[in-house]
């Protein structure tokens, strides 16, 4: 081993037991009991359910596939361009910052403020995908162009403006931006299909409706439509026809909406203002300092210590599925036919949004930390495990070299295991994110109290306990950088 190469290593190791010792430490508040006795029976039904799905509804169910599509179209077009013209400024601070925060608010946040200016429209989830979206897509496509060749924008005779980029350093980084776009992309359908939750009719108001009521066939039709749309896109997500789709969806689902500036300007100037703050002719500071701690005490920190614990689980669980999981599509270990089925089950894992499969652990588990924990480790352990089993699978052995648990412990691990902890630190913050919004299934989150603010009409503390979730994914967001730059651990974007 290079001399050079152990601290690094060492320095990766106690990393790894840091992490590992937080999760377990976090294990020891967290409640995860199971509240329903017989989960059995359910996960029956649901299997059941499964071999014997019931298209109801031809007609409905493509008509929310379709509002699907269109969310996650639109919502990408405007990300991307609105990404791009932000990453054209982004070693700017006030950019960086600016994108940091708006990533920051997860999707249903951004869905719930603007359902109280625009209502159930195609507005609202056009919005709600494409600003957080344009956050992620400025970082990705910044450092893509930061990380791009200098020498062939060095020997121009004018090697600043726009000019010197479109015929340097974009060229160079257009291969690595198309692909990310087109997971987010996949990404972008997760996150349409979740705001139907909330009101929007995309395949995910069905699925609530059917798993709620118990109708695991209705349930079955829909996550098969689901998988058939994800599992399809490398043959019909083709770059010439971008264009023909992205019309289709302005035509089949124009982004308007039917609203009042009046009640736009109460909400701006009203609704979200502090409850002591309105009255600005006899400011009543006492009263302010009150608000603060109320909220503080009962709301805020409660919130946030609920959703470091589940989040640091859920990284742990993360962790473990991922490095269990990841021979199964490597050719390392399995043949082309075992591969195949390997990566069946990490793609059904990973297209499940998380608030879906916690939605489905919530029925079987019952209200506890337990179907969140779950619903996270997998969907995120999937990611990465198919990320690093096509890593290890471009990796040369010697033709000697040993089989089974040994090459998976000797030979493969050790080569995979920086890259899978720059992939787990990247995730870090996502998991974060995540972990806020299961809150809205009754989960002691952040989630929790801001749906709850909503539902009470109490705009001003949903505002500051949405501003809280984003600084607290901020901070984890510029602490796992961190813990990359100096573990030099710099991954390229994930792509499937």
């Amino acid at each position: 081993m290079n001399v050079k190469t152990r601290p690094h290593n060492n320095t990766r190791l106690k990393l790894s037991l840091w992490l590992a010792l937080a999760g377990f430490i976090a294990l020891l508040f967290a409640d995860i009991d199971m509240h329903r006795a017989s989960p059995g029976q359910e996960l029956l039904r649901m299997a059941q359910g499964l071999m014997a799905p019931n298209f109801w509804s031809y007609r409905e169910i493509a008509s929310s596939a379709f509002n699907t599509l269109a969310f996650a179209l639109q919502g990408m077009a405007l990300a991307s361009a609105a990404g791009f013209i932000l990453a054209l400024l982004y070693r700017h601070p006030a950019v960086r910052g600016f994108c940091a925060f708006i990533r920051a608010i997860h999707e249903l946040f951004w869905a719930l403020i603007f359902i109280q200016l625009f209502g159930l429209s195609p507005l609202t989830g056009l919005l709600a995908i494409a600003i957080p979206y344009a956050g992620t897509l400025a970082k990705i496509y910044g450092e893509l162009f930061e990380e791009t060749e200098a020498a062939p924008r060095n020997n121009l005779l004018q090697s600043a403006g726009l000019s010197a980029f479109f015929y340097t350093t974009l060229p160079l980084a257009w291969r690595p931006l198309l692909q990310y776009t087109s997971y987010r992309f996949e990404c972008a359908i997760r996150s349409s299909i979740v705001l139907g939750f909330v009101g929007l009719p995309t395949l995910g108001y069905h699925l609530e409706t059917a798993l709620g009521n118990g109708q695991y066939n209705d349930a079955a039709a829909l996550l098969y439509v689901l998988l058939a749309i994800v599992v399809s896109l490398r043959w019909w997500l083709k770059k010439a026809l971008l264009p023909v789709y992205l019309v289709a969806a302005l035509i089949y689902l124009p982004p308007n909406a039917h609203f009042s500036w009046a009640n736009i300007a109460r909400f701006l100037s009203e609704d979200i203002i502090p409850a002591p703050l309105r009255n600005k002719a006899n400011i009543d500071y006492v009263a302010v300092f009150d608000w603060l701690a109320m909220l503080w005490q009962q709301q805020i920190l409660p919130g946030v210590t609920s959703t470091l614990i589940l989040s640091q689980i859920a990284l742990l669980l993360t962790a473990i599925l991922s490095l269990a999981w990841f021979p199964l599509n490597s050719r390392q270990f399995f043949s082309p036919l075992k591969r195949s089925l390997g990566d069946g089950f990490l793609i059904i894992a990973r297209t499940l949004p998380e608030y879906l499969l916690a939605f489905i652990g919530l029925l079987l588990l019952g209200p506890s930390m337990l179907p969140a924990i779950l619903a996270l480790g997998i969907h995120n352990g999937a990611i990465i495990a198919h990320l690093l089993g096509r890593y290890s699978g471009e990796l040369v052995l010697r033709e000697d070299a040993c089989t089974g648990i040994n090459r998976y412990s000797y030979e493969i691990l050790p080569r995979v295991y920086r890259q899978f902890l720059a992939l787990l630190l990247y995730r870090w913050e996502v998991i974060m994110r995540e972990t806020a919004i299961l809150g809205m299934l009754g989960i002691g989150t952040l989630g929790f109290y801001i749906d709850s603010a909503f539902e009470e009409f109490r705009f001003d503390r949903a505002l500051l306990l949405i501003l809280c979730a984003a600084i607290l994914n901020i901070i984890a967001d510029m602490f796992a950088r961190n813990l990359r730059q100096r573990l030099h651990l710099r991954p390229s974007p994930e792509t499937l």
